[in-house]
């Protein structure tokens, strides 16, 4: 439990606030604190305007109850810039990921998010035989290639046709989609591909998707991906 709350979404953005100058957070901070001043609920997020020791940050968690005046705690902390809150309408020049401490942070509701998208392929709702036939056209690729070949595919972009065997919607921003085409081999990880997208689906769906192939991406916390799919169109 503990590490499935290590993961999930929060989000903590230095923020220009009615002419405040952004606090500094160092990259690679493992605790933010502060004292709730707003508190802006959303669907599946709290927003917290926080007064550290640095000044003030913005922080978003897994949606929980949190008042005003509350002492926080964000640990796990993994920085990242440019972040778009569609939710918010607003552009994050900073964003904080990490989990809510203490007891408040095993609240009903803290622990969603990232957790979901990043909680590895033993979770995917469908891992009968899947037998998808290769996308056509230019720059198509089995999902086994990506997989295989993502060193010289890194920064390319792939045309990639699967079934959806796990989908986990808004997550930073995005929607998470776990593609299999029946190509490659579990043990050594080459027949799932991750794809992140603006566009929508839902499990069992029979996707072809267009993206660009990345490497190496870390999201802290020790989950990360040797090879992934990002900006992902879905193409007819």
């Amino acid at each position: 439990m503990k590490a499935l709350l290590a993961i999930c979404m929060i989000v903590a953005a230095t923020f220009v606030w009615a002419g405040q100058s952004p606090a500094p957070i160092p990259p690679a901070a493992a605790v933010v604190k502060g004292v709730v001043l707003e508190v802006k609920d959303v669907e599946s997020y709290t927003y917290l305007r926080l007064k550290t020791k640095d000044g003030e940050t913005w922080a978003a968690v897994g949606k929980a109850p949190i008042t005003k005046g509350a002492e926080v705690t964000i640990e796990n902390v993994m920085v990242m810039n440019n972040f778009e809150s569609k939710t918010l309408k607003k552009t994050f020049q900073t964003i904080l990921f990490g989990t809510l401490g203490g007891a408040q942070g095993s609240a009903p509701g803290a622990g969603n998010g990232v957790a979901a998208a990043h909680s590895g392929l033993a979770n995917t709702t469908d891992t009968g035989d899947i037998h998808v036939p290769k996308a056509s056209g230019a720059n198509a690729r089995t999902v086994a290639e990506i997989m295989a070949k993502g060193a010289d595919l890194k920064g390319k972009p792939v045309l990639v046709r699967g079934k959806v065997v796990k989908y986990n919607p808004g997550i930073m921003g995005k929607n998470w989609i776990h593609l299999r085409d029946g190509s490659g081999s579990a043990a050594d990880n080459t027949n799932d591909v991750l794809v992140t997208t603006t566009h929508q689906a839902k499990t069992g769906d029979i996707l072809t998707v267009k993206g660009v192939v990345r490497t190496d991406k870390d999201f802290g916390s020790g989950y990360s991906y040797k090879v992934l799919i990002e900006e992902a169109t879905l193409q007819q």
